[in-house]
């Protein structure tokens, strides 16, 4: 993987400075499979973030279908 490429990625996933400066000299210094581990760990972050905000959704659901009922009484 070529480290432009990286960072590239890892900016468009939302990561931020220090996560980029972890990766990259995960990368120079050769520890593929610290990197890989490392990623995997930002990969959850994402994914937890992503539950939140769907957490977040399903309640503004709520309010609109509650909000629906009411007006329809």
């Amino acid at each position: 993987m070529e480290m432009k490429a990286m960072l590239d990625n890892l900016t468009d996933a939302g990561c931020g400075k220090r996560a980029m400066e972890i990766a990259e000299k995960l990368y120079e210094s050769g520890q593929k499979d610290e990197l890989i581990r490392f990623f995997k760990i930002c990969r959850c972050t994402l994914v937890d973030e992503m539950h939140e905000s769907q957490r977040k959704v399903d309640r503004m659901d709520y309010l609109i279908r509650r909000a629906e009922k009411e007006t329809e009484q």
